[in-house]
């Protein structure tokens, strides 16, 4: 019986991808971490046994998070046992800047290879866009070309899978047509508040898997203190950011709670053994008022001059 529930725990904590390589199911978000990143990693890895972090360059804490990561192999973990997930943001994405956007990512993390590497979001900008963009700064993205030079990068063993943040699913549908590789992961935005069920069952359709990202909600949209939440924690005799973390691993997706606090990097990976009931499951999934947090608008959208003249026209209008 023991063995058992020790099986179905090991199941619960890693996410076998298509290409066949394991993902752990919760990692640390590492967003708006600032200073506090190398600290951050170290503690999650090496006192409280994460093994997936998140971190993207347009986030500024590559340095920090190598940091991290370095001390946390002085300190014993192997290379081998991480996943590392990094994003490539929109400035470099054109094919030509491709390897080099990588290059800099590996040199600023102190690694000669990455678990996972996304496309941050599917537009290009120019260097130094302004938010919101002014004309011009918002250019053409070839997608298929830097999908292209992404899977020449996992050819070389320099990532090992590549995947996607924020796509649409008429996006996911063109990149899916023309992909060599086709994409192991999909982030997106996805907690009660915004369950995104039209991306889920897409990408399931197709085997890709989704992490979850911004799983408890944001200042806009703080779900922590959801009543439906707040109930369900008190009856489980857990935090609602456990019940929220849970909750989407229940769905079948991964998620990376951010948190520079010590006590909280702890709680959020105390999600295994337990379950959320199912009737208190169906409760989060019917909280109301479904809306996205990150939407996006102050990255690309210009009211006057677009091209992407409402946060429609960044979502292909799908929401």
């Amino acid at each position: 019986m023991a063995m058992a529930q020790e099986e179905r725990q090991a199941d619960e904590k890693y996410i076998t991808l298509l290409s066949g390589h394991k993902m752990p199911s919760v990692g640390l978000g590492t967003w708006r971490s600032g200073s506090s990143a190398s600290h951050s990693v170290h503690t999650a890895i090496v006192e409280e046994g994460y093994r997936h972090v998140d971190t993207a360059a347009e986030y500024g804490v590559h340095e920090e998070v190598g940091k991290g990561i370095k001390s946390a192999m002085e300190s014993g973990t192997e290379r081998k046992d991480l996943f590392i997930t990094s994003k490539i943001w929109c400035s470099d994405l054109a094919p030509e800047r491709v390897r080099n956007a990588l290059n800099k990512t590996l040199q600023e993390l102190q690694l000669d290879y990455l678990d996972l590497y996304l496309i941050h979001w599917p537009f290009r900008l120019t260097d130094g866009a302004h938010r919101p963009p002014l004309a011009g700064e918002v250019l053409e993205f070839d997608m298929e070309g830097v999908w292209r030079e992404m899977e020449c990068l996992v050819k070389d063993g320099l990532v090992r899978d590549i995947g996607v943040c924020n796509y649409t699913l008429r996006k996911l549908d063109r990149l899916i047509k023309s992909a060599q590789i086709m994409p192991s992961v999909c982030q997106m935005e996805m907690h009660p508040g915004w369950r995104n069920d039209k991306v889920l069952e897409a990408c399931k359709k197709h085997d890709i898997h989704v992490t979850a990202y911004s799983p408890l909600g944001s200042s806009d949209r703080d779900l922590v203190h959801d009543p439906i939440v707040t109930q369900v924690a008190k009856k489980l005799n857990k935090t609602p950011a456990q019940v929220l973390i849970k909750w989407s691993i229940q769905r079948g997706t991964s998620v990376i709670p951010k948190s520079t606090h010590d006590a909280r990097i702890k709680e959020n990976i105390q999600v295994f053994g337990w379950e959320i009931p199912q009737d208190d499951f169906q409760n989060l999934n019917n909280i109301k008022d479904q809306r996205r947090v990150l939407t996006g608008e102050v990255l690309f959208v210009n009211k006057v001059l677009g091209p992407y003249l409402t946060v429609g026209d960044v979502w292909d209008h799908e929401d």
